[in-house]
């Protein structure tokens, strides 16, 4: 610039002036830069040449640049004109600046291209809804009444070429927001780790990559078998150490599985959420339920109002008019009797031309005939149906506007009071549904239509009306119709006059207010002053004359087409000319058509009729509207109605019509018309304009936009308020304190011409009607009440109102308001053509973890491709993120036509969000943005360094009370008397140590006790062992694999049956031989792909050198299907015993020492982990005798075993326990369960068993499919009262849901509440707790989960927030102690902490048995020490957390006993955000998120939480449930979900105890494995 060396100070003062002026034109927009730079440079012409020295001059610059900016702001806040402009030429291209700034906004980076993971989706998921015939314009949808479709095919052209990143635009708004991320803001030992930011790539490639990941091909994807076949899934990697990373083998060196589209996906995912949103915390979380939120620090740059308080604005005073009626019906009167033939109503037909006219004289005949009609011919004299008061509704189609007015004017003449209601289209039609509630209240039994109406309203079989849904009853109240037709109506005797009093306070009408938000219906009662005096208001605002035109586009029955069309117009004798909305539909010009033929001198529009109009005004060239000298447009109050209106103008300027006629208004169903422009005189300034800065009206401020023009706001105003009113602006929320000038505030509205009351609910009425404005001190300011409007708006100068939303629309998010209308607007403006069907896009918020959360819902195109709509809504967060500065939590695409419509077919927002939150929406797109839009996650722990050692922490544990997490079973006694011993048929423990010496033993001193009872599926007994059949059968299993296998003794043995008592005599057999066992499950014969290869595993890793099998097995090991998936070349010798020769082996082998191996178990664990133990025949006999001694087994009792027998505690229950304790075991394959679901309840009537051992599988297979069929059971005689104990065996948390629903469905079949309990037990210890007889029932607690997740213990109440309950895990058994240990410390921890469950027992396994032979994690977990307080005692890793209580029962000592309570496996703990979690507490929020969700599993990918959910349900309601999955996860867990798979059922892969194998579930999806119904990748 010219100036910028001259020392403005030296000016002489009225230079200096002329300066700031010039600064304030060019601030308010009045001049143009360049203009300014002129006009400057000119006035300093004559000071350039004496320059003083260029660095005193600059800075004197800068000190008088600071005085000028304080001068502006003082001068501007004191004229309060900072936010105006007028109106010069470029007023009307303002109208585009919201259009210009989402161009701006989506221009910012249009070089890049989409680099966000696209949702993977089945052909199947995407369905789409018949589509309705493509008549012009659907105007009836809620973002097309706001006036904002004209945008659309604006800025197609421009959006084109200016689409931003996406990618970058996440990074932007991660990097800027305040509050951490689940996914990075810790890793899993809670170190913040730097990433560095991804380099950008060239737009062709990343374009190529994006489209390469987004084709769905077929793929030949694995299956898993029915939930019927459980099998144990191998791990995908062929090492078997267990300290082994299995994910290093799939990974690449970036950390993303070789040749896999979902980890690439996931990659760029992560891309986008690569640095925390915060720097993680050094702080732990308080577990107080008040420090849960973070709680955002105010921002000291937040706009405050800075205004004084507003003063009341008064209309202009009401005048008084002699002609005047004293009432609507005396004008009616007046002008049926001196006025009959002229015209009143002119309804058009479907085509737009003219129905028929209604004089005022038929008007009035035709209402005297219903008035009297309803007094004296609906009952008899002395029992009249209708009494004065009471209320009618009125039933009317919009066609029909000439019934509707006589019946209006007739209930006002019969002195009833009408109640007008949209026609009911369904009995579930969404704007039908709560009508009944309003015509309950209102008391209404009658209800009013035309013959035609009635036939077209939904009927029965029987012809009657059909009851339609209501809220509180469930339908309408029950009404008698009458039909209205002239021919149905009886002609009043010449004595009958109406009674026409005065206008007083009595109810006139009510009119029906919809809140869409709210999904309620009420209605407002109109007196009948307040009908009067608001015609009286509008006629002299609109300076009504007798004799006009007027063309009313609106509905006649509510608002603006009720006051201006019906009443005001009957007032003042005008001709009204209503076009229906089905007219607008086919004819978009119609009614434009109307005002030049008719040459109406008003016209009463809503925004939509001005676009389409404008969109179709090029089919009529000779239009004019000239006559026109009021446009009032009834939804000027909607801040986008300017651009339609400065459209409308532009177009038709040249066809006569004026700038000053258009006169938007405000008006609210409970204070009528609130503030309406009055037209200007001919060639005078039109009115002002506000530029309003977004930023600050979200903090409730009014500050003008200077700065980012693409966040600006243009108002127009609503004109003045009406005559003879008062107007005040309050706070919207809590007390309605008085508003500065500076303050977006509520109007409310003292008047005459105002509802009086909510109709039958006085105290929602208190609230609005009856509102006494206070100050500052919370002071009432006067004792006039006003009435609240709903709308939010603020006072201009010269008192001009204006409105920049509703509280219906507004969304409070993190403190700030955003008007859903704006939110609509932007939406619209990004290119919709291709993607958003008619415009039709809903936006409400739902409320989740403890704040609002923005949803955008739109109808999709049914052409739109699924690219464009990902496009498209990536576009959408973008502008909205730019412009309104708040994050989308979700964006859905509906298919078209789907959505909930009102009565005037717009979308029903209430519906939709209720649609929304129970799953019932089924989108065919979605996106969900939780990272960007969640800031109020509470602080994530940064685990601080161990500088205590672990001594320390337990003596300040002692100090602080705190006892030492430590239990003990009772010892394990020695029976020495041999009298008892041979009374009770028992095993001389002291004499014996192997089950082979105790089998033989058996066989000698009692042979014909039956030892096992095999169970079909009908419950017969198909095989039965005692104990000589059971040792002569080992015997000869014994021979022959001496004879044919050629073992040495300490080989290794498959044995490969199925569930039954061959497997028993096979496993004695190889005691007997000197070999050890090896128990596989068979494969599946239907599934060997899946199956097979891990029985091959599990022969390879243990060196088998024979597989004992059935001969139905060994033809399967050698078939041509097995040769597919396996080299069956290669198997071992395979011996069959189903036929052997009877013969004895020469001898039966006896191990040195009882620490020999007795045999290998082998199983998958829940982390896909293949483990063998090593099992010796000592623990094999301190197991059976621990069990024995718990549950009190002897050879008298029968016990029901219904378990896979191939590991764990199963086996030793099926195979070993009965040998050493001589009770009976009756066996029920779980596999028999699928053929007959009874039969193990049955077994137990049947038997009258005590004691029973099953799997959580079974019982929830009797859950699922008996409980709904206790009574047949019960009258088939079956009862469940002789059971005492039934315990389900697993190695996990106890699944108390599961085992409380059990107990509670059979209970009414005897079965005692106190029966069921767990067992637990590990790889390291096959059997630590297990629930006997003798000890006290299991105790339950209710844990606080947010302090376990810190590995903390705090007990609460039953129904605290956060609690979790929790099952003891049986009694712990003789000889086992058990201690918490803190993992990483080694060290004890005291009985509030949750650690590691060590345990010494002598039935510890003895080790890992593998090919490798590590001997470091052997003793890791074997033969490990505490790091301090008893070092010499050797310990057993189990690998799972959990605690011990100390309960105030007693045990069987006398003792308090102490509770053991697994939590759950250390293995699968998630570590997110320097918590731990675990699996099964997310899953079960899952699973009970929605209906269709069978089951679900949850791990983690690159400190992402995956989450996958079986549907039950039909594939179009996969999309449903991602936002119901993210929502109950942030809610109930605080994580942020970052993928979400839909899966068909069955696909979660489950061991044969039941448990999920999330790790092979975790493989199989990132190897993209899974076949899914639908992926989403929340951003």
């Amino acid at each position: 610039m010219a100036d910028r060396g001259v020392d403005l100070s030296a000016l002489p003062k009225e230079v200096r002036d002329q300066l700031a002026e010039l600064d304030l034109e060019l601030s308010e927009g009045d001049i143009t830069q360049k203009g300014y730079e002129k006009k400057r440079a000119k006035l300093l012409a004559s000071y350039i040449s004496h320059l003083p020295s260029k660095t005193s001059s600059s800075s004197a610059l800068g000190i008088f640049s600071c005085c000028i900016k304080a001068f502006l702001l003082l001068f501007l806040h004191l004229c309060f004109f900072f936010f105006f402009r007028l109106p010069c030429q470029q007023c009307y291209c303002c109208s585009d600046i919201h259009t210009e700034a989402v161009q701006a906004a989506l221009a910012k980076h249009k070089e890049e291209k989409m680099a966000l993971p696209m949702p993977t989706k089945r052909r199947s998921a995407f369905v789409q809804s018949p589509i309705d015939t493509c008549t012009p314009p659907d105007t009836s949808s809620a973002s097309e009444d706001e006036g904002s479709l004209r945008r659309k095919a604006a800025l197609s052209a421009a959006l084109a070429q200016t689409l931003q990143s996406p990618d970058y635009w996440i990074n932007r708004s991660v990097q800027s927001s305040s509050t951490s991320s689940s996914a990075s803001s810790t890793l899993s030992h809670g170190e913040p780790k730097s990433q560095p930011q991804p380099q950008p790539q060239p737009a062709a490639s990343l374009l190529a990559d994006v489209l390469a990941h987004t084709r769905i091909g077929k793929l030949s994807w694995w299956r898993t078998p029915n939930r019927g076949s459980r099998v144990d899934l191998p791990p995908a990697v062929r090492g078997m150490s267990r300290g082994q990373s299995r994910s290093s083998m799939l990974d690449t060196a970036d950390g993303v599985p070789v040749s896999s589209r979902v980890s690439t996906k996931i990659q760029q995912l992560l891309n986008t959420l690569k640095r925390p949103k915060r720097p993680p915390l050094s702080e732990f979380f308080l577990d107080d339920s008040e420090e849960i939120v973070e709680v955002p620090q105010p921002d000291p740059n937040t706009p405050k109002p800075e205004g004084r308080q507003i003063i009341p604005v008064k209309g202009e005073p009401l005048g008084v008019v002699s002609n005047w009626p004293p009432a609507l019906q005396a004008a009616l009167a007046r002008w049926g009797a001196t006025q009959a033939k002229s015209p009143a109503l002119t309804a058009l037909d479907i085509t737009g031309k003219p129905l028929y006219t209604l004089t005022y004289g038929k008007l009035w005949s035709r209402s005297l005939k219903l008035a009297y009609t309803l007094l004296n011919k609906l009952g008899t004299k002395t029992e009249p149906v209708l009494q004065p008061g009471d209320r009618v509704a009125l039933v009317y189609p919009n066609s029909d506007p000439g019934m509707f007015w006589v019946a209006f004017y007739g209930c006002l003449l019969a002195e009833v009071i009408p109640v007008p209601i949209e026609v009911p289209l369904s009995r579930q039609d969404a704007g039908s549904q709560q009508i009944g509630f309003l015509l309950g209240s209102c008391g209404v039994s009658l209800a009013l239509t035309s013959e035609v109406c009635l036939k077209g309203l939904p009927k029965t079989q029987n012809g009657e009306i059909i009851q339609f849904k209501g809220i509180i009853s469930g339908c309408w109240p029950r009404m008698k119709w009458v039909v209205t037709d002239t021919k149905y109506l009886t002609k009043p005797s010449k004595d009958w006059q109406p009674h026409i009093p005065t206008a007083n306070t009595d109810t006139a009408y009510i009119e029906v207010v919809y809140l869409y938000k709210e999904g309620t219906v009420m209605g407002v009662a109109v007196s009948k002053i307040a009908m009067l005096t608001h015609c009286q208001a509008l006629t002299q605002a609109c300076n009504y004359c007798e004799g006009e035109t007027l063309v009313n586009v609106l509905d006649c029955k509510k608002d603006m087409g009720l006051w201006h069309g019906v009443l005001t117009s009957v007032m003042n004798r005008i001709h009204t000319i209503t076009v229906p909305y089905a007219v607008m539909k086919a004819c978009p010009m119609s009614w434009v058509q109307r005002v030049h033929i008719h040459k109406a001198r008003v016209a009463l529009v809503k925004c939509r009729d001005l676009h389409w109009a404008m969109m179709a005004h090029k089919e009529q060239k000779d239009i004019n509207l000239s006559s026109i000298r009021m446009l009032i447009v009834a939804d000027g109050a909607n801040p986008w109605s300017v651009s339609s209106c400065d459209a409308f103008l532009n177009v038709f300027q040249s066809h006569g019509l004026k700038p000053e006629v258009i006169c938007p208004c405000a008006t609210s169903p409970e204070a009528l018309t609130v503030a309406i422009r009055r037209p200007g005189a001919r060639g005078a300034p039109l009115p002002a304009r506000a530029i309003l800065s977004m930023g600050g009206l979200s903090h409730g401020v009014i500050r003008v936009n200077t700065e980012d023009k693409n966040s600006a706001l243009t108002v127009q105003d609503v004109g003045h308020i009406m005559p003879g009113a008062l107007m005040c602006i309050v706070k919207p929320e809590g007390s309605p304190q008085l508003c500065k000038t500076d303050e977006i505030g509520e109007i409310v509205i003292n008047s005459r011409a105002g509802g009086t009351m909510y109709y039958g609910l006085p105290g929602v009425t208190k609230n609005t009607f009856e509102v006494i404005p206070v100050n500052q001190a919370g002071a009432p300011v006067g004792e006039i009440p006003f009435t609240r409007t709903g709308l939010l708006g603020f006072v201009g100068p010269g008192s001009l109102v204006f409105v920049v939303g509703k509280i219906e629309g507004l969304l409070m998010v993190s403190g700030r308001r955003h008007n859903a209308d704006d939110l609509v607007a932007t939406a619209l403006a990004v290119e919709p053509v291709k993607t958003v069907y008619r415009g039709r896009i809903a936006v409400f918020s739902v409320t989740v973890f403890y704040d609002e959360r923005i949803v955008i819902v739109a109808e999709q195109r049914p052409d739109a491709s699924e690219e464009d709509s990902f496009q498209w809504m990536s576009r959408v967060l973008q502008a909205i993120d730019s412009i309104h500065q708040v994050g989308l939590y979700c964006l859905a695409l509906v298919p078209a036509n789907t959505l909930p419509k009102t009565p005037l077919g717009g979308i029903h927002i209430c519906e939709t969000k209720q649609n929304f939150l129970e799953g019932n929406l089924h989108p065919c797109n979605i996106l969900m943005c939780p990272h960007t839009c969640v800031t109020n996650l509470p602080k994530p722990r940064q685990k601080q360094p161990v500088d205590v050692g672990p001594a320390s922490m337990l003596v300040g544990n002692l100090v602080a009370g705190k006892r030492i997490a430590q239990a003990i079973g009772r010892e394990l006694g020695v029976v020495e008397d041999q009298d008892l011993i041979r009374k009770l048929c028992m095993w001389p423990t002291m004499m014996h140590q192997f089950l082979s010496e105790a089998l033989q033993w058996r066989a000698q001193m009692d042979p014909d006790h039956v030892l096992y009872v095999l169970l079909n599926a009908k419950g017969v007994a198909v095989c039965t062992a005692t104990c000589a059949q059971l040792h002569k059968r080992a015997e000869k299993i014994t021979a022959t694999l001496m004879e044919r296998g050629g073992l040495n003794t300490g080989d290794n043995v498959v044995l490969l049956y199925p569930p039954g008592i061959d497997l028993i005599a096979a496993f004695y057999g190889c005691l007997y031989a000197g070999v050890i066992p090896v128990t596989v499950r068979p494969p599946h014969p239907q599934n060997l792909a899946a199956t097979l290869p891990t029985v091959r595993m599990i022969i390879d890793v243990s060196k088998a050198a024979c597989i004992l099998t059935t001969q139905p097995l060994m033809r399967i090991l050698r078939s041509r299907e097995a040769a597919a998936s396996v080299n069956v070349k290669t198997w071992p010798t395979i011996i069959d015993t189903d036929d052997l020769p009877r013969k004895r082996p020469p001898h039966i082998y006896k191990p040195p020492t009882a620490e020999m191996l007795a045999y290998l178990d082998f199983s998958v664990s829940t982390t896909g982990m293949l483990t063998g133990v090593k099992m010796s025949h000592a623990a094999v006999s301190t197991l059976c005798r621990s069990i024995k001694l718990q549950c009190e087994l002897y050879s008298s009792r029968q016990v029901a075993i219904c378990l896979d027998p191939y590991c764990g505690l199963g086996f030793v229950l099926w195979c070993l326990s009965s040998v050493y304790s001589g009770h009976q075991s009756i066996l029920i394959p779980p596999l028999e369960l699928e053929s007959s679901l009874p039969v193990w309840l049955s077994t137990l009537s049947q038997y009258k068993i005590r004691d029973t051992f099953c799997s959580y599988s079974v019982m929830e297979l009797c859950t699922k499919g008996l409980g709904t069929q206790t009574e047949m059971l019960k009258a088939r005689g079956l009862n469940l009262s002789c059971v005492r104990s039934c315990v389900v065996i697993a190695e996990e948390r106890p699944r108390l849901a599961l085992t409380q629903s059990f107990s509670k469905l059979f209970k009414d079949l005897g079965l005692s509440p106190r029966a069921v309990s767990t067992a637990f037990g590990s790889r390291v210890n096959l059997a630590i707790c297990l629930q006997g007889t003798a000890g006290p029932d299991p105790s339950t607690v209710y844990v606080d989960m947010k302090s376990l997740r810190h590995d903390r213990v705090r007990l609460v109440e039953r129904g605290a927030p956060q609690s979790l309950p929790l099952m003891e895990s049986g009694t712990i058994l003789p000889g086992v102690r058990v201690i918490i240990v803190n993992p990483e410390t080694r060290g004890p921890l005291g009985d509030s902490h949750l650690g590691e469950i060590w345990v010494n027992s002598p039935h510890n396994a003895s080790g890992y048995y593998t090919i490798y032979g590590e001997e470091s994690l052997q003793a890791d977990h074997f033969n490990t020490r505490l790091s301090f307080g008893e070092p010499q005692t050797l310990w057993a890793r189990t690998s799972y957390l959990g605690f011990i209580k100390r309960t105030e029962l007693l045990d069987a000592s006398g003792d308090r006993h102490d509770a053991l309570f697994v939590v759950g496996s250390l293995d699968e703990t998630l570590e997110l955000r320097g918590l731990r979690y675990h699996p099964i507490d997310i899953e079960t929020s899952v699973s009970r998120a929605h209906r269709s969700i069978a089951e679900s599993a949850v791990f983690t990918w690159t400190n992402l939480l995956v989450v996958v959910a079986e549907l039950s349900g039909s594939e179009q309601e996969a999309l449903d449930l991602v936002p119901l999955v993210t929502n109950v996860v942030l809610e109930e867990h605080h994580l942020i979900v970052g993928v979400v798979v839909i899966v068909d059922p069955g696909v979660i892969p489950i061991n044969s105890r039941g448990e999920k194998q999330r790790m092979h579930l975790r493989d199989s999806f990132l190897a993209d494995q899974l076949d899914p119904i639908y992926v989403a990748y929340n951003m």
